[in-house]
């Protein structure tokens, strides 16, 4: 059977060499593919620096670990900045960081897409 133009190669060693690897998006992807992420990114990018609560507020069931851990992911890729603020009570405020708005900004075409293609399964 020919194989049409639009098929995969059956390696990368048969690749063009000016077709750019995607390789470098495992760990982005892997990150953002993670319940809420990319939700979260666009979210305190559209409210500026937020508040745990805010957050939580935004997603109805999430759990709080699962924010959390979420929050704390993103923190630790750099996308987002986590300043507590010496109150009482504690305050804590997530807000983009550079990489994190660039992220966004990235994130906005997807999003508009999306929201063309009505609904999709789940």
């Amino acid at each position: 059977m020919a194989k049409s133009d639009s098929s995969p190669p059956d390696s990368l060693d048969s690749l063009p060499a000016d077709v750019e690897c995607y390789c470098q998006l495992d760990g982005v992807i892997d990150l953002l593919s993670r319940q809420y992420a990319m939700q979260v990114i666009c979210l305190v990018g559209a409210i500026g620096p937020a508040r745990y609560g805010d957050i939580e507020s935004a997603f109805d069931g999430v759990s709080s670990s699962t924010l959390s851990t979420r929050l704390s992911e993103l923190v630790d890729a750099g996308y987002l900045s986590r300043h507590q603020h010496e109150e009482i009570p504690p305050r804590v405020e997530y807000e983009l960081t550079a990489s994190g708005a660039q992220l966004c900004e990235r994130l906005q075409p997807l999003l508009e897409w999306a929201g063309q293609q009505g609904d999709l399964p789940s």
